[in-house]
């Protein structure tokens, strides 16, 4: 396995595909690709793992997805699948061949696109509230997003996350209607999940306002190396709360390739 020699702690910027793309390089080991939720960033991940502890043992590779962060687009809208080839951009950047990742949610369908773009590269990983398709819940949700008539709250957590201005602010609040009218970005059938090689879990709130429990079964029927751990009275991105810990615990076991990962995950949250 290839991997980037970096030091502790940088915060780079790479040339691809017409964007700039922000993200934090750290540690020595196995890569391991962390991709963050929609209108999130790379700095989200301080709350859901020791970064300090992750880049003992793992080259960590976190960037901004398009539009999100420090990362810019040009374009002003965005696919999930033209964030993946991005991510293969900046790793092709890096020198990394091979990985491990985890995704949260948008990150987690980023995800999906690579491990069937290119499976080789792909080794395991750790899907978050993810889903294969917008179901008609998630999209009535989605149609009705919109950057009219945001609060002085919610505007000055975006200016934390995303530097680049209003505009860039502007543009991922209406990027979810684009979602909903869309129908080829996401549309992985099960025989499409199924050329999956990676290892996968499969974590899921069972609770999800957005893609209810049985689409995460759908997932874990159909990619062939996947576990699935539904988490009890938990909703969309679940793992920064009560979960936070015991998810850390068992996401690394199983990027490792620990077996019982899950069981003790849940023994240590009793």
């Amino acid at each position: 396995m290839e991997t980037a020699s970096v030091h502790h702690d940088t915060a780079r910027t790479a040339s691809v595909n017409g964007i700039e793309m922000a993200h934090e390089l750290r540690g020595e080991g196995p890569p391991l690709v962390l991709l963050h939720g929609f209108t999130g960033s790379s700095g989200d991940w301080a709350h859901a793992f020791d970064l300090a502890a992750l880049g003992r043992d793992h080259t960590v590779i976190a960037p901004d997805l398009r539009g999100h962060g420090r990362s810019t687009n040009p374009a002003g809208s965005l696919t999930i699948r033209q964030c993946a080839l991005d991510v293969f951009a900046l790793l092709d950047s890096l020198g990394v061949k091979t990985f491990r990742a985890v995704g949260l949610s948008f990150g987690a369908k980023c995800l999906l696109h690579l491990a069937t773009q290119q499976p080789d590269r792909v080794e395991s990983m750790v899907l978050v509230s993810a889903t294969p398709y917008f179901p008609e819940q998630a999209r009535a949700i989605m149609r009705h997003m919109t950057d009219e008539g945001r609060s002085a709250e919610e505007w000055e957590e975006m200016r934390r996350r995303h530097k680049l201005g209003d505009a860039q602010i502007r543009a991922l609040w209406r990027q979810p209607r684009l979602f909903a009218a869309s129908h080829d970005d996401m549309s992985f059938t099960p025989p499409h999940l199924s050329t999956i090689t990676a290892r996968t879990m499969i974590v899921h709130g069972d609770r999800d306002p957005l893609y209810p429990a049985e689409i995460a079964l759908e997932m874990h029927r159909a990619i062939p190396r996947s576990c699935l751990w539904l988490l009890p009275d938990s909703g969309h991105a679940p793992i920064f709360g009560a979960w936070k810990e015991p998810f850390a615990r068992a996401a690394l076991a199983f990027l490792r390739g620990e077996q019982g990962a899950r069981q003790s995950a849940q023994r240590g949250a009793t």
